[in-house]
């Protein structure tokens, strides 16, 4: 396994733990537990991006060392 499936993977877990909070959020008449999930998704999209711009800068040196050794 490499750092970059890792990262993939890791991604997939936060967009489907972001899907299940938006649907608490929508499920529940409780105000307080509605802004919590919200919270809670607005948060992993915070991880997202963070993951995503590591997954790119991983990426971009791969291709960097590759066309080095060319």
């Amino acid at each position: 396994m490499t750092v970059q499936s890792d990262l993939q993977k890791a991604i997939a877990s936060c967009e489907a733990a972001k899907g299940s909070y938006a649907t608490m959020a929508l499920s529940t008449e409780d105000q307080s537990a509605k802004n919590m999930f919200n919270e809670m998704k607005s948060d992993i999209n915070k991880h997202i991006n963070y993951l995503n711009s590591r997954l790119d800068y991983l990426n971009q040196n791969n291709q960097l060392n590759q066309q080095q050794q060319q």
